[in-house]
């Protein structure tokens, strides 16, 4: 099955540009405030497209579309982990993923900005894998 996930990479390009362009910023000035706005915005799209993209992989092991539709983001995760797309450790690390973002949504100030730029690093880098094994780049 062919997955287009270029939206998804580039999404992940951006966000990783943003990051690395906010480590070269002094945090008291407004070029630190519009790459760490940019850092959250590209965060919440590739949580969301994680999802979206996750279900259309694991459709195969279902008996339908509608199957699959139905189950929750965390769902999405677990059948990834017990049909070996992904592994316990990742499934666990997107879970927390997306709880930091529901438990600090309602915040969207400093605390939940600085909270999401601290896991930048490894969700860069579950999502780089994600891409590739969404888009069949990695055998599993």
């Amino acid at each position: 099955m062919n997955i287009n996930v270029e939206f998804f990479t580039r999404c992940i390009q951006t966000l990783d540009g943003a990051y690395q362009k906010l480590l070269q910023q002094d945090v008291r000035d407004i070029s630190y405030d519009i790459y760490r706005a940019a850092c959250i915005k590209e965060f919440e799209i590739i949580l969301e497209q994680s999802g979206k993209l996750l279900k259309k992989r694991l459709v195969v092991y279902f008996a339908s579309n509608k199957a699959v539709d139905v189950l929750t983001f965390k769902d999405l995760f677990r059948h990834a982990v017990k049909h070996g797309l992904i592994d316990d450790a990742a499934c666990e690390r997107w879970l927390l993923y997306r709880d930091n973002r529901n438990t600090t949504a309602h915040d969207y100030g400093v605390q939940f900005a600085e909270s999401t730029v601290k896991i930048l690093p490894e969700f860069i880098q579950d999502a780089q894998f994600l891409a590739g094994m969404i888009g069949g780049k990695i055998d599993v």
